[in-house]
């Protein structure tokens, strides 16, 4: 039902009101014809991305479930057998499974998994779930891929139910039995649970509050549809790599609507880059005033937290007890989404005036033509299996990367792509699995300096022997698994991907004589080509080994005009140039080191900032290193930088960690919002980073590869 400005709500027991979340709302408009036009030519126009399931698949999905939860009922009974409870109690013992995320939300798309959860009674213990519940789902032959990960921060058991794939957590709560029409909205469930049962809730609490929140569910279903697919078309939809999750994007749209209670999705997707094109951050998204329940659970409060007034862009999450479901986000991230906000209020402005339609705000940017330089980060092991394991270690590890690259002083930028490539079959060795990464980099323009030095060597092996110490200390590390940090500039990029990713489309005579006339070719924001970047894999994708990216390189007759239409930044030639007559430091190089150093220069006469520069020139940007550690003070770097890690941690952070794309808890009390100083960095909680003592590993079958990196910045070439 929608409201209009004169009608309220009950909560119960609370006093009525007139308006969704803890404003009043922006407008009570009612759509018009033209707007319901505009939201069924948005529905076609994401028909062609699968985002609908046909109602053939949705009553398939009904049906495992509907099985799913017969065989919980089934066990619990059964268990509750073995326990001795009286045979009345057993016929009314219960459970039950509920589903939460994007298939709970109702915005799943074709293919999607399922996150799930078993809820049962008191008596069930969680290593019952784990084994006379895995073993009675072994016994049926529609159930594959078959997996238990108990020891997982939010411990799951994975598999595939006749085709989807399920991912089911496990909570019992402080009651006798578990009624069919349980609610677990209310507080009082979780008194009692231990950590992992209230982190095993946490989803279906939030996923139910953000539904209760929202005026129109249908409404607020189809906007999420397309600012989803926005997102992942646009490069942005990644919780692990310090975009935003499902959760995330799922408040910034429920908060959307509790603005325009009335209006329809292409309306509120128009409004959705409004608001948020326009938001102060770090000022926290809040879809209801956070409520103390006096369980004594940690909360975000960075009236209390310190380290909770560190973070960038919070959106924090409904349901007690509250966090930041952002906690992943940083300087970077945080500087592209809001370019993307400002990107998409263009786009669905002209839109409305009817002066483009709705297929080109899912364009994809083509991320490869959008920086001078690019941090490739590749990941290798001996086999397809070990390499499944290691990248997903090594992606949850790259946020670190990132961090690291933004402290340092003269990097303005750091933009990692969320699409990894394979490498090409020809050039890795036969028993060789690899992946890539791409991490575009702004250079600062540096002023009255005759010649500054650039060091990123200690970025990257910081980073390296974090994901080494991580692998070490889960038992993960094999034989042949490797990580290498290798800088390239936007010419090379060809080695190691297609070359429909990294050509830029032909440009008309118009726009040549334009430039030969003296006009400027300024770099473009994040609109990019429309060139879709969004593939994950190809197997001719070609894979060049460290030595061909290093080899020297004139400027071909091609490179004038490439570097034209490049953004205005700063030129890095690669070592051996005739551009680069620059030699590495002496003394500066890492023992440790396997690879090959690469020296180019960084040409700051011809550099004219760019906006998203200008942006992370401001105050903004993150904390920066005033010089690149040596040799000799490494140690020291390494131990600082742990501390600084502890202290910005308190015992309560581990709850906001993620894994995956997944979701965290998070709150926030009414109060005046203090003034955050987001010139410091984010920080990371202890337990993301190894204990720094720790060795790293000798084997010689698992060495440590790491490329020392070093940058001269002269402002006279």
């Amino acid at each position: 039902k929608v409201l209009t400005s004169g009608e309220s709500i009950m909560h119960g027991g609370q006093q009525p009101q007139k308006h969704y979340g803890i404003t009043s709302s922006i407008s009570m408009a009612f759509p018009r014809e033209v707007d319901h036009q505009y939201t069924q030519k948005l529905s076609e126009a994401m028909k062609p991305f699968g985002v609908f399931e046909d109602e053939d698949e949705l009553n398939h999905r009904l049906a495992v479930l509907g099985k799913l939860n017969t065989f919980v009922k089934e066990w619990i009974a059964e268990i509750s057998e073995t326990k001795n409870l009286p045979p009345s109690a057993i016929t009314n013992v219960g459970g039950k499974i509920f589903t939460f995320g994007s298939y709970r939300l109702g915005v799943h798309t074709k293919g999607a998994d399922i996150d799930a959860l078993c809820v049962s009674p008191r008596h069930v213990e969680r290593t019952d779930f784990f084994d006379s519940f895995f073993a009675k789902l072994k016994l049926h032959e529609e159930i594959k891929d078959l997996r238990a990960v108990e020891d997982a921060f939010v411990p799951v058991i994975k598999f595939k139910f006749d085709g989807i794939e399920i991912d089911l957590l496990f909570a019992r709560l402080a009651l006798q039995s578990i009624p069919d029409n349980l609610d677990l909205r209310g507080d009082s469930h979780l008194r009692n649970l231990d950590i992992r049962c209230i982190r095993s809730l946490n989803g279906c609490r939030v996923t139910d509050e953000i539904l209760y929140l929202v005026p129109n569910k249908e409404n607020f279903r189809l906007t999420l549809r397309a600012i989803k697919l926005w997102a992942k078309r646009r490069g942005i939809y990644s919780n692990m790599l310090g975009f935003l999750g499902g959760v995330s994007w799922a408040m910034l749209v429920a908060r959307t609507c509790q603005l325009y209670p009335n209006a329809v999705a292409a309306t509120l997707v128009h409004k959705f880059f409004l608001v948020f094109s326009k938001w102060e951050w770090p000022n926290p998204v809040l879809l209801k005033q956070p409520e103390d329940s006096n369980l004594n659970l940690p909360v975000w409060d960075p009236r209390v937290n310190p380290s909770d007034r560190y973070h960038l862009m919070p959106i924090i999450t409904p349901a007690y007890p509250q966090q930041n479901s952002t906690y992943n986000v940083s300087t970077s991230t945080r500087t592209i989404m809001s370019e993307e906000f400002k990107y998409g209020l263009s786009v669905t402005d002209d839109i409305l005036q009817g002066k483009t339609d709705w297929s080109k705000l899912f364009q994809p940017p083509n991320f490869f033509l959008k920086y001078k330089h690019y941090i490739v980060l590749t990941a290798s092991a001996s086999t397809e299996e070990n390499q499944l394991e290691w990248i997903g270690l090594v992606e949850s590890k790259i946020r670190v990367l990132v961090g690291n690259l933004e402290r340092n002083e003269y990097i303005t930028l750091a933009h990692v792509s969320p699409t990894s490539f394979p490498g090409n079959k020809e050039s890795c060795s036969e028993n060789e699995f690899v992946s890539m990464w791409f991490i575009g980099i702004i250079f600062k323009k540096v002023e009255n300096a005759e010649s500054v030095n650039i060091d990123l060597t200690y970025d990257i092996q910081s980073f390296t022997d974090t994901v080494y110490r991580q692998a070490n200390n889960i038992n993960m590390l094999k034989d042949g698994m490797k990580i290498e940090a290798t800088h390239v500039k936007k010419k090379q990029l060809h080695q190691y991907l297609p070359v429909e990713l990294v050509q830029r489309k032909k440009r008309s005579i118009v726009e040549l004589n334009r430039n030969s006339n003296g006009g400027s070719s300024k770099r473009s924001s994040l609109d990019g080509s429309q060139l879709d970047s969004s593939r994950d894999s190809d197997s001719g994708t070609p894979f060049s080994s460290p030595s061909s990216v290093c080899k020297p390189s004139r400027p071909a007759a091609s490179d004038t005009d490439d570097r034209t239409n490049q953004e205005q930044g700063l030129s890095i030639p690669v070592i051996g140039s005739s551009e680069c007559p620059v030699s590495s430091p002496a003394g500066s190089t890492i023992p440790t080191v396997v690879g090959r150093s690469v020296v180019p220069c960084l040409d700051s006469s011809r550099d004219t900032t760019s906006p998203t520069e200008q942006n992370q020139n401001g105050a903004t940007a993150a904390a920066k290193r005033p010089h690149s550690p040596t040799q000799d003070g490494s140690p020291k770097r390494i131990r600082d930088t742990a501390d600084l890690v502890r202290r910005g941690s308190g015992p309560w952070m581990d709850m906001s960690r993620e894994q995956g794309d997944g979701e965290s808890l998070g709150g926030v009390k009414a109060m005046p919002i203090p003034t955050i100083d987001t010139s410091r960095t984010q920080r990371l909680p202890s337990m993301e980073l190894p204990d720094v003592t720790s060795p790293l590993p000798s084997s010689n079958h698992q060495r440590v590869v790491k490329n020392s990196i070093r940058l001269a910045l002269n402002r006279h070439r």
